[in-house]
């Protein structure tokens, strides 16, 4: 999995009436954008994200 700052992570909630969770990457902190990344969530909270099945990167325009 690779991201970029600016991308959106989507966290997907793994039980039925889960809402997903959408954040912006702030920061990847591994080599060439692998995780750990930095996210900025809608809620303003900042959380340091090891991707699991239930994520999705969306590439933005950059």
């Amino acid at each position: 999995m690779h991201a970029a700052v600016g991308d959106e992570i989507i966290i997907h909630g793994r039980v039925t009436g889960n809402p997903d969770r959408r954040g912006e990457v702030l920061e990847a902190r591994g080599p060439d954008g692998t995780p750990p990344y930095l996210v900025k969530f809608d809620d303003g909270h900042e959380v340091l994200v090891f991707p699991g099945p239930d994520v999705q990167v969306v590439t933005l325009s950059h």
